[in-house]
C-alpha cells in the first residue's frame, strides 16, 4: 500500500502542478486612492480554445473521512482550475503530474494554511477538493466551453493508495 502524507504547500514545491495563490511574499501596488493593495496576476486562467470562457463558481465541500482510500484522480485537459478557500480553512491538495494516466508513485499531497489557494495547470491530475472541516466553501475559477474538460481515472482494485492526515 502506498501511504501519502501531506507536506506544507509552497510555490516551489507546487511549481510542477500549477500556481499557489497567496499574497505572502508577493509584490503589490496601491490602487483606489491608496486604500487598497492589489496583488496582481497571482495565477493565470488558462483556456484551451478562443471561444472558451473563464467562469467563477462556488463549491461547497464536505470533509471526507481519514485516512482516505484514493480511488481516483481527475484532470482538466482544456483549461486550468483554481480553488480559493472562502472561510480561510486549510484544505488538502492531492496531485500527480500531467501524463496519459496518473502514476501512483508520483502522487504528492499538500496542505494549505487557509490563506492559500491553488491553480491546477491544464492536464494535472488531482483529487476532487478535500475539505479539512465538516463543510467548507471554495471560490473556483475554471473553463466553460465545448468539449469534455474532465477526465477521471480510476485506479485498479489492486492499487492501494491511502492519504493520511491527522488533524
Amino acid at each position: 500500500m502506498l501511504i501519502i502524507r501531506p507536506e506544507p504547500l509552497s510555490a516551489e514545491a507546487f511549481r510542477d502542478f500549477g500556481e499557489v495563490i497567496e499574497t505572502r511574499g508577493r509584490d503589490h501596488f496601491m490602487i483606489n486612492n491608496g486604500s487598497t493593495q492589489r496583488y496582481h496576476r497571482l495565477a493565470e486562467v488558462m483556456l484551451g480554445k478562443p471561444e472558451d470562457r473563464g467562469i467563477i463558481s462556488i463549491f461547497r465541500a464536505q470533509r471526507l473521512p481519514m485516512p482516505l482510500d484514493v480511488k481516483m484522480l481527475e484532470r482538466h485537459p482544456l483549461g486550468s482550475q483554481a480553488f480559493v478557500p472562502l472561510k480561510q480553512n486549510p484544505f488538502l491538495v492531492l496531485v500527480a503530474p500531467a501524463s496519459d494516466v496518473p502514476d501512483p508513485s508520483s502522487i504528492r499531497a499538500f496542505i494549505t494554511d487557509g490563506t492559500q489557494g491553488v491553480n491546477y495547470h491544464p492536464g494535472v491530475w488531482h483529487h476532487p477538493v478535500l475539505a479539512c472541516v465538516e463543510e467548507d466553501d471554495f471560490l473556483v475559477v475554471d473553463r466553460e466551453g465545448e468539449g469534455n474538460n474532465c477526465d477521471e481515472y480510476f485506479f485498479a482494485d489492486n492499487t492501494r493508495i491511502q492519504l493520511v492526515h491527522d488533524a
